[in-house]
């Protein structure tokens, strides 16, 4: 815990009170559409779904060779291991074009063991709106790596999932409003904040003139920009490199349940309090025991389990943490308790609870 906490401390650089407009917000309705799909991917090494468990594979496969006149008979019902069901995913970005490529995800939903060595098949990807925006086909690209023999098995990472970069093509663009002709744009700020977008309206208007940005609320910055395409290109570019001076963020401490990570940023503060910090541990041993019964008895040999189980409480010392104006002070308060980040959480809380805390906590 040591370890992390002072790690973290050295990460985090001094707040810096000057940045880019593009770094805080960015144009509404300029951004990346979710593309999905569904395709078969074939050429699989035996590995492929078991059609009795994902019967959706083989029914995919016939209506496949339908669409190339190859009709099956009456009752004939395909079973092959060398074919996957998978869900096909990829980020249409904003100002895509007709013929650009794009990198796409692939991921089985059958039961197929590995996707490695597999070829999809030309897949449609759709938009939200059920149109379709690209076409995916191509060879996987599996980062995982597997071996069995002789019932045991070693697996590294996945192998149910690949990429093929740059495997589908775009068929159809997506309107943005830069394209639209309105007489003005809209920036929203990545959080919100009042201070943020009262800045960047007045960097705004002060490099392209008083009345031309005006900041709706916390998040929302509505610009003119000229009609024309050339010319809302060029003040665009102009306007996302302004820089705007930043206030100083809200305390905040983010602590991911999972992993045990802590950050926290600068403006975090602490006042001078006393914790009390103990720790339980619980340990459970268990023994086997065999009953042999007497020769001629009839009876059979049966394994049971004696099962001991032990609590052991250590009460902690009352620790007095001082004051800590400095990012530096609160993770030297924090180190000297020597608790899990499990138990940290906790901590955190009941210091905010009293008062001796001003940051915001999220758990992830």
């Amino acid at each position: 815990m040591k370890v992390l906490l002072l790690s973290l401390a050295v990460v985090l650089a001094p707040f810096s009170h000057a940045t880019r407009i593009k770094e805080v917000a960015s144009v509404a309705g300029v951004r990346s559409n979710p593309l999905t799909g569904y395709g078969l991917v074939v050429g699989l090494d035996g590995t492929g779904d078991q059609t009795t468990q994902a019967p959706f594979t083989g029914q995919s496969l016939t209506a496949m060779l339908q669409q190339f006149g190859v009709l099956l008979p009456q009752g004939v019902t395909m079973q092959p291991r060398n074919i996957a069901a998978v869900m096909v995913t990829a980020s249409l970005p904003p100002f895509a074009q007709p013929g650009q490529q794009l990198d796409i995800n692939v991921s089985s939903i059958g039961n197929a063991k590995s996707l490695r060595g597999g070829t999809l098949i030309a897949t449609p990807l759709r938009g939200a709106d059920g149109q379709i925006y690209a076409i995916a086909q191509g060879n996987l690209v599996v980062g995982g790596a597997g071996a069995s023999a002789g019932g045991s098995k070693v697996q590294i990472n996945h192998l149910s999932a690949g990429r093929i970069p740059a495997g589908a093509l775009v068929e159809r663009s997506v309107p943005t409003p830069l394209s639209q002709g309105s007489d003005s744009l809209q920036f929203d700020l990545n959080s919100s904040d009042f201070a943020t977008a009262r800045a960047v309206a007045q960097a705004i208007n002060k490099a392209k003139g008083a009345g031309t940005a005006q900041a709706l609320d916390g998040r929302v910055v509505r610009v003119k920009a000229p009609s024309t395409p050339d010319e809302r290109v060029a003040f665009l570019a102009d306007v996302e490199n302004l820089d705007v001076s930043m206030a100083a963020p809200a305390a905040r401490i983010v602590i991911n349940a999972r992993t045990g990570s802590v950050v926290m940023n600068q403006a975090v503060t602490l006042q001078a309090c006393a914790v009390a910090h103990g720790s339980l541990s619980v340990t459970i041993s268990s023994t086997p025991i065999i009953s042999q019964p007497n020769a001629l008895s009839g009876g059979q040999t049966t394994v049971a389990e004696k099962a001991d189980i032990s609590i052991r409480q250590e009460p902690g010392s009352l620790i007095q943490l001082a004051a800590g104006a400095r990012l530096s002070d609160v993770v030297k308060a924090l180190n000297s308790l020597g608790a899990t980040p499990q138990d940290l959480l906790a901590i955190l809380q009941a210091m905010k609870s009293a008062g001796a805390l001003n940051a915001e906590l999220e758990v992830i």
